[in-house]
């Protein structure tokens, strides 16, 4: 947290704008280092919170002193010597007799000790100590020296922050030590104390460890960097923590407020006859989490602003049902739909899934895609512009030039496939579709309420039945031989397999492979480096499935010779499928119920999540084996434990999320967000609920936040937020 976590009066603006290189002991080669920690002047020091804290070790008598448990001791030294036995080695020791007994201390190489620890020396020692024979010995244990009649210091907490070479910890804390005193008075409170004082309380109800108000921006500062006590450590933290969250939430409950007021959707309303029109075409009854999520998505498509919704849910959940039905009400209702897709295999996949769901009806489906030709794009462009088409499924050419005759809802499929101003694009050119945005990759809670907390959140939980469960193994290469003849046995029962290899680019061999997005995008502009794949496949064709049809399918390939491979396979023609992470994504072959996953440690969470789903589109049982490359076992990884425990998908989201962290699993170009200073989405979840539920009723009493008492808040969020605000509404 840095400079826009706070404002400032004017008649303090050099003190704090001061630069660092003029403060006493710096200089400029120093300052250059601490540039590098983002420190450039006093008011960055004072928003550069430790990153820990060093506590002190308790006063403990001589005779309840225990093996390795830090403990404190004052006393006399009575006895010291220093012993060389080779040249440049050294063993300096001294006894020191304190009122409860009397403890050994001892330096190793470090042979100045001996001038300063000296015989009738007051002394306070801090360490971990041994019992040596019969006497405790504590190794180079932390020494202060006392003057005689010196009263014992107070124990200090000391805050560890974060270093770069050359920087030390005792010069960070001298600076900072120079910064809070000097300059912590004069930085602006934001929080009104009447808005501190209330979410206190809150944060009391939620749960979480607050003794009175959140403290003031100057208390607060002090006791981060000197606190003197672990509850001013927590209090200083909690206001801080909430103060960022709360900023971000007000940021985007603005952005909620001004969606229903700014935009204009059409109308798209429900009738019993169109419903029951439109729930004839499905083959299969819904499930009552899908006829809820419709009915949420039918009320918020009825009103004149845009629908702004995320429906996520667990593989197999049925999203596309919703979808389907959603699209079809907006063609009831006289309006276009358009359905996008992060690849062109499940785009086709979609297309073909329509056709046939709509066959004999008056709805006109359109595909729109890279490989297409020239021709055939233009007659796509002019018939979708004309009116004549009345849903259009697509890729990411959707984004490029197009003109909808009346366009009334857009949706993303897989929606973490696409940054966030590409989403933005499809609003784009004075229109106002209503928008549904779809994930398999089920969202922590905390990442539902920052990254898409400007979104109407609807989750499908139920699996339609007849579904079944796909059983997961840790496996280990011992295991190869017996898994393939496992594999055979399911070919002849008149299954097919799959069998994923991971993607290995030159300089990733022995990385662990973490970025689902970027191996998916990689795989489809054609980029990733299949040499993995290509080994696998040679290997599995002329030995293990000699006698069966084995195929390959990888992001090199052409769109055209994919969507061969994938029909083929469908089809049953294939009876292995050798794969790179292309099948991840919706593909949908319900005889398939066998895959190995080779190298699984090179993946995320939720993409073997996402692939496992694979093997569970029917009625028969699944089984997954995951293989790790190198001497560790699949079993041995923690993370892959996670899959083999669960197959819940919201489950695995959190646990993924907690190992990996925002960051890793979403990037900042999903985000959409600048990174969190303190707060952390994985260990505030309770404070950010509190900020969520404060800053929306904030925003409900006073939308713009004209209140002057919150003038510098709005003015830090604004600073902080500006862009968010700006963008499109999907994010």
């Amino acid at each position: 947290m840095t400079v826009d976590m706070q404002g400032e009066d004017n008649a303090t603006e050099l003190e704090l704008t001061a630069s660092l290189q003029f403060l006493p002991g710096v200089g400029g080669d120093r300052a250059q280092k601490l540039a590098k920690l983002g420190l450039r002047n006093v008011r960055d020091l004072l928003f550069f919170f430790p990153r820990d804290y060093e506590f002190p070790a308790p006063s403990v008598p001589v005779d309840r002193l225990r093996e390795g448990v830090e403990a404190a001791l004052v006393g006399v030294i009575t006895d010291a010597e220093i012993v060389s036995r080779t040249p440049g080695k050294s063993v300096f020791g001294a006894i020191v007799e304190t009122s409860t007994g009397s403890v050994r201390i001892l330096f190793f190489n470090q042979p100045f000790r001996a001038e300063t620890l000296t015989f009738d020396r007051k002394v306070m020692i801090s360490g971990a100590p041994k019992l040596t024979g019969l006497r405790w010995e504590f190794v180079h244990p932390k020494v202060t020296i006392l003057d005689g009649d010196e009263a014992v210091p107070k124990p200090q907490i000391l805050p560890i922050y974060a270093l770069t070479d050359g920087i030390k910890q005792a010069d960070l804390r001298k600076l900072t030590d120079l910064a809070t005193a000097s300059a912590a008075h004069a930085i602006r409170e934001v929080m009104p104390e009447s808005l501190r004082r209330q979410s206190a309380i809150r944060l009391r109800h939620a749960g979480i460890n607050v003794v009175g108000d959140l403290p003031d921006i100057a208390t607060a500062l002090r006791a981060i960097h000197r606190p003197d006590s672990k509850e001013a450590i927590v209090a200083a933290r909690t206001r801080f923590i909430f103060q960022e969250l709360l900023v971000m939430q007000l940021a985007l409950a603005i952005r909620r407020r001004r969606l229903t007021s700014a935009l204009q959707a059409p109308v798209i309303s429900r009738t019993g006859l169109w419903d029951a029109r439109i729930k004839n075409r499905f083959p299969f009854e819904l499930t009552g989490d899908q006829q809820r999520v419709i009915d949420e998505v039918c009320v918020d498509m009825s009103r004149q602003f845009p629908m702004n919704r995320m429906l996520q849910g667990d593989v197999g959940s049925g999203k596309t049902v919703v979808a389907v039905y959603a699209m079809m009400l907006a063609v009831a209702n006289g309006y276009q739909a358009v359905l996008m897709a992060p690849t062109e295999v499940l785009a086709r996949q979609h297309f073909r899934t329509l056709q046939k769901m709509l066959d004999g009806s008056r709805v006109r489906v359109g595909l729109l895609c890279g490989s297409l030709t020239a021709a055939e794009r233009r007659d796509v462009l002019a018939g979708t512009a004309a009116g004549e088409i009345d849903l259009l499924v697509g890729t990411q050419a959707l984004l490029f030039s197009i003109e909808f005759a009346k366009l009334g809802l857009c949706v993303i499929d897989e929606q973490h496939k696409f940054g966030v101003r590409q989403r933005v694009q499809l609003r784009g050119g004075g229109i106002d579709p209503h928008y549904l945005v779809m994930s398999a990759t089920p969202i922590p809670r905390s990442v539902a309420m920052t990254m898409f907390g400007d979104v109407e959140l609807s989750t499908l939980n139920e699996k339609p039945p007849g579904r079944c469960e796909v059983n997961t193994y840790l496996a280990h290469d011992g295991w190869k031989e017996r898994w393939w003849q496992f594999v055979k046995e399911r070919l002849a029962e008149g299954r097919q397999a799959y069998v994923v290899a991971p993607r290995v680019s030159p300089d990733e061999r022995n990385t662990e492979r973490n970025t689902d997005q970027d191996a998916e995008a990689d795989s489809e502009d054609g980029k990733e480096d299949v040499s993995s794949v290509l080994t696998v496949f040679e290997n599995l064709r002329s030995t293990v499935f000699a006698d069966h049809r084995v195929a390959l399918l990888h992001g090199r390939l052409s769109n055209e010779e994919k969507q061969s491979v994938m029909d083929a396979f469908a089809a049953g023609e294939i009876d292995v499928l050798v794969s790179t992470t292309v099948i991840e994504v919706g593909i949908d072959v319900p005889n398939a119920t066998v895959m190995a996953i080779l190298g699984a440690e090179r993946f995320g969470l939720a993409q073997l999540h996402q692939l496992r789903g694979r093997v569970s589109r029917g009625t028969h049982a699944g089984h997954v084996a995951l293989f790790t490359d190198g001497a560790q076992a699949a079993s041995d990884n923690e993370r892959l434990q996670v899959l083999e425990k669960t197959d819940d998908g919201f489950e695995i989201a959190e646990a993924d999320f907690r190992m990996r962290g925002p960051g890793d699993m979403l990037g900042q170009r999903q985000s959409g967000l600048p990174p969190l200073r303190i707060a952390s989405l994985v260990e505030d979840q309770e404070i950010l609920a509190v900020a969520r539920a404060v800053a929306q009723e904030m925003i409900d009493d006073d939308p713009e936040m004209d209140d002057p008492s919150l003038a510098d808040l709005k003015q830090q969020m604004m600073k902080r937020y500006e862009a968010r605000l700006s963008m499109g509404d999907t994010a």
